[in-house]
């Protein structure tokens, strides 16, 4: 059985984001705790994620959203326990002027080439990263990338419901990862 975590953006997800509507319909899927979800400490955030992956069974697949691509990147070079792969929607700019001030310590993102399978999942109207931004961001990382369209910043506020295509892009990703 594939274990996933789910890695919320700044905020969490709230009821209509398709990672609780992924986790209420599979009780299996866990997700990170930080202290905090609206002020976010890189140094927390990263120590939270180390400790969901070394609690995981069996190599998770992290499952991030939003500001939580970066976290992955941060984590990746700083406490790398084994994983899967990642699957990581939205990709925000830190330089973008919507990119909350809250989050300035997840500004300075790692450009090294992940030691694991990753799919960044893009929209070509996200307020947050642009594709040429996130397209630099695959070819660093190393990731996979798959654009879905005008789907916004893929969260709740995108009217994705459940968001049937991104589950199958998750499970095509975790049967290859």
């Amino acid at each position: 059985m594939t274990e996933f975590i789910h890695l919320p953006g700044i905020g969490n997800s709230g009821n209509t984001h398709w990672q609780s509507r992924w986790e209420n319909a599979n009780p299996a899927i866990r997700r990170f705790a930080p202290t905090s979800w609206d002020q976010p400490d890189l140094s927390d955030w990263i120590e939270a994620l180390d400790q969901a992956v070394r609690r995981a069974k069996t190599l998770p697949i992290l499952v991030a959203h939003s500001l939580s691509c970066l976290l992955v990147a941060h984590w990746h070079q700083r406490a790398p326990s084994p994983i899967r792969g990642a699957f990581l929607a939205a990709v925000p700019d830190p330089l973008s002027p919507s990119f909350p001030a809250d989050a300035a310590g997840f500004a300075d993102v790692p450009q090294a080439q992940f030691g694991f399978p990753s799919l960044i999942v893009a929209s070509t109207n996200d307020p947050y990263g642009s594709l040429p931004y996130v397209e630099t961001r695959a070819k660093q990382w190393g990731s996979e990338l798959k654009i879905i369209g005008a789907a916004g910043h893929i969260n709740g506020q995108s009217d994705l419901g459940d968001w049937p295509e991104g589950l199958a892009l998750l499970m095509d990703f975790a049967s290859h990862a």
